[in-house]
């Protein structure tokens, strides 16, 4: 397990080669080929340390060996020469195995800053190795930090993830293992951990034969169309002990050169983009398709041998898209004895990377064919929190999930069992085989349910009153706040144009119902007569059920995964409401009803209170006479934003795309509802540090709000937002970015306005700006103090979340579980 040093020397090393390797590949790169090499080196030393020779820098490379160009006697430029004489002439060397003459061969320094190499070289030489698999778990962290999704919809699969996979597959020593789309081959090295800890005595020690474990480094093989992917995959397994790797750079989906190799076990998270005007395969797949997601799944349904077994992580397209090739995917899978189960994932699991919801299809043809049913599972915790940071919390599910199918495989029954859902084949048939668990909920999830089930159409009117009035306020799916329902005052302010076409009509008795993806969630009650968009549903509650209490039941978990399993349409698909007027809720007396609603009001009082600490603190830093002064543009350096019409850009498997939208009164970066877009073009990646201030803006008041940018994973940003790179030689990012959000509470961007009505407020402006500048061990105590007080404001969000979770758990009441 990596530990938390090595995590933050990766880091630094970074961070000391941005200046001169701005592109984070490039960068991973270069630490790459220096842990190698370092690692190279710690081997001969350790040879020799036991008695033993030199492996790797011997003879006329010996003088390029890492601990000799480190010594004490070298500088900067010495080392500068032998280092680049080294890895330039590596490649050459006899005494390196074929893999690492390959992978140092072409490689070079991009720069010739002695004193930028003599830095990083002093933090690669605090990196020390035992052996390689010490050396793979650094380079893992390495990989996941680089790994943003490429152009070919490619984003690093969580570890947790992996190894929940390998281990309910549970691949044996004497089967061939495959992943056709293998990347870093994250899938590969957890299949042959995993194989390893299955066979070891009661002391631990392996009883793999010679013969076992040549066999194994025989078995496994791993397919990319990426040149890159297919060096660092074979890296990875040569420093987890696969001497020569059996990694291919294959066109798994039109190449037809493997198309006879079948396999025992094959994992896979294939990439989910698919080219403009689709893929052209070749005629041998079962399935007619141009969609990528379809084609790899049905590729490794039919490399599996007889009894073969296999793990794909597929887009949520695959389980319920209504299209001709989707649907026959899954008719294949289920009438032809291929699928057992299927695992639905949190939507942010591979968040920073990709929003996109996900579910793991379970592929054994011997046990699907002994099977009537499908086994759908629910994972709500994986064990980190759905943010962009996906930070460690409690509560994971894995454990629970990977016991379900252990004995659901073994024959015990698992009916009951939480989150779990059974359907006959049958049903899933006469459901166009749509493969969402809660689609199949209905009959058996309510046994524990104290009060009568009533479906949505018998207490209440879908009421959808079109008019092309184009007066009174409008409100559109972005007018409503993701979870909470809170309404955007801006629709009072007469200046919203888009409602000029067809729109519903609502009043104060109606319960707006959002129905379009990626939206989830957005569920409003309205106090005022107004219209909305026709993706905004008016639901009128009759007489036997509060308004209120209806308001809570739609924004429950179970009414949003029940949705899930309704949707309909393509790229922007909506929940079909003719199945969702038959979705079942609870329905207790009104004076019941109106105890729980009293009750989740009165913990919403307790959020909305702490949520006003956190929406309205404003830290401050209070300016020393004595401090030197400069103009901002002396102290950072300017980075343009991307200008695209979001809209017609979006793209679930696109980049992440900052908004002024995201960014919070406070200068905080919302993540919630960041949306991913294709821009088409280059853009600018945001760094750790940067900071990213609003120059325009509907509202003069909010120009000058400004982010922090701390988030892993590639981000973009929108042209609205002006990027700010600071020298941090100089400045420290979060002095700067107090100091630029308390200009603006204190109103000293307003006499550079140049409108009267919207604000505007230019890079040539914003130079000018007099910041105080203090050194930088000022800088840095001031920032501690203030950040003190955020750590207070972090308690309140704390807070939030306990009585959030007091409100879902009282929710669950009332559905019985």
């Amino acid at each position: 397990m990596l530990n938390f040093d090595v995590k933050r020397k990766i880091n630094t090393l970074r961070d000391i080669l941005v200046g001169k390797v701005p592109d984070p590949k490039a960068q991973v790169e270069q630490i790459t080929i220096a842990l190698i090499y370092k690692f190279m080196d710690d081997m001969d030393l350790q040879a020799t340390d036991f008695g033993g020779k030199r492996s790797f820098f011997t003879g006329e490379y010996e003088k390029y060996a890492f601990s000799q160009i480190m010594l004490p006697e070298n500088n900067a430029n010495e080392r500068l020469n032998l280092y680049a004489e080294g890895i330039d002439k590596m490649s050459n060397n006899p005494s390196l195995p074929q893999l690492f003459r390959e992978i140092l061969r072409n490689t070079y320094i991009p720069y010739r800053d002695p004193e930028t190499l003599n830095r990083f070289l002093k933090e690669i030489n605090e990196f020390t190795y035992d052996d390689s698999e010490d050396l793979g778990n650094a380079f893992e962290y390495l990989l996941s930090i680089m790994g943003s999704q490429g152009d070919a919809g490619q984003f690093r699969t969580p570890r947790h993830i992996i190894d929940m996979m390998v281990e309910i597959t549970a691949p044996r020593k004497d089967e061939t293992i495959l992943d056709p789309a293998c990347g870093t081959a994250g899938f590969l090295i957890s299949a042959y951990k995993y194989i390893q800890a299955q066979n070891k005595d009661k002391d631990g020690n392996s009883t793999l034969s010679p013969e076992d474990k040549n066999r194994l480094m025989q078995n496994f093989a791993g397919y990319d169309i990426s040149p890159d992917m297919v060096r660092l995959s074979r890296v990875n397994m040569y420093l987890h002990g696969f001497v020569n790797p059996n990694i291919s750079e294959y066109d798994t989906l039109t190449s037809e050169e493997k198309w006879t190799d079948y396999y025992d076990v094959i994992f896979a998270n294939p990439p989910f983009m698919t080219p403009k005007g689709g893929i052209t395969p070749h005629s041998r797949y079962r399935v007619s398709a141009k969609r990528s997601e379809v084609l790899f799944v049905d590729y490794i349904a039919e490399h599996l041998n007889p009894n073969g077994r296999a793990a794909i992580i597929v887009p949520e397209g695959i389980v319920f898209q209504s299209q001709t090739a989707y649907k026959n995917l899954r008719q294949f899978l289920v009438d032809e004895g291929y699928l057992y189960g299927v695992i639905s994932l949190p939507a942010g699991v591979f968040n920073p990377y990709s929003g996109v919801k996900t579910s793991i299809l379970l592929i054994d043809k011997a046990l699907a064919k002994q099977k009537d049913s499908i086994l759908f599972v629910k994972l709500n915790n994986d064990g980190f929190d759905l943010g962009a940071q996906r930070r460690e919390i409690k509560g994971s599910e894995i454990p629970d999930v990977v016991n379900i199918f252990k004995d659901y495989q073994k024959g015990i029954s698992v009916e009951g069992r939480e989150n779990t859902v059974f359907s006959n084949k049958t049903d899933i048939a006469g459901q166009d085989y749509i493969l969402v668990g809660e689609r199949y909920t209905q009959k058996n999830q309510f046994e524990n349910c104290r009060w009568p089930l009533v479906s949505l159409c018998d207490v209440c009117e879908f009421d959808r009153r079109i008019t092309e009035a184009t007066d009174g306020p409008y409100i559109g799916m972005e007018d409503i706040e993701q979870d909470t329902g809170r309404i955007s005052p801006t629709v009072f302010e007469g200046t919203n144009t888009i409602g000029n076409g067809a729109s519903y009509l609502f009043d104060s008795n109606h319960i707006l119902y959002g129905r379009l993806r990626p939206y989830l969630n957005k569920v409003a009650m309205p106090s005022f007569i107004g219209r909305c968009s026709t993706e905004l549903i008016p639901i009128r509650p009759g007489r036997q059920i509060l308004k209120e209490y209806l308001f809570i039941i739609l924004r429950s978990e179970k009414s949003v995964s029940y949705a899930v399993g309704t949707y309909i349409g393509a790229r922007m698909p909506r929940t079909d409401l003719k199945a969702f007027a038959d979705f079942k809720i609870p329905l207790p007396p009104l004076t019941v009803q109106e105890e729980i609603v009293a009750e989740i009001e009165g913990y919403q009082k307790i959020i909305d209170g702490a949520r006003q600490v956190v929406e309205n603190y404003k830290p401050k830093i209070k300016a020393n006479s004595t401090w030197p002064t400069a103009k901002v543009g002396e102290v950072v350096d300017f980075i343009s934003g991307v200008t695209l019409s979001v809209g017609d850009c979006i793209d679930p498997n696109g980049l992440p795309l900052i908004t002024i939208a995201d960014v919070t009164e406070n200068g905080q970066i919302n993540t919630s509802s960041i949306r991913k877009v294709n821009p088409g073009k280059s853009v600018n990646f945001l760094r750790r540090g940067d900071l990213l201030f609003n120059w325009r803006n509907g509202s003069k008041d909010l120009v000058g709000k400004t982010a922090l940018f701390d988030l892993d994973g590639e981000y973009i940003f929108a042209s609205f937002l002006l990027g700010l790179r600071p020298n941090k030689e100089i400045i420290d990012s979060r002095f700067l970015w107090v100091l630029l959000n308390q200009y603006r509470v204190e109103k000293k961007y307003l006499q550079f306005m140049r409108q009267n009505v919207n604000g505007l407020f230019n890079r040539e402006e914003l130079k000018d700006v007099i910041i105080p500048v203090p050194p930088l061990e000022t800088q840095q105590e001031v920032v501690e103090s203030v950040f003190e007080e955020l750590f207070i404001i972090e308690q309140n969000k704390r807070l939030i979340e306990i009585f959030q979770k007091k409100i879902k758990d009282r929710i669950a009441e009332v559905w019985g579980e």
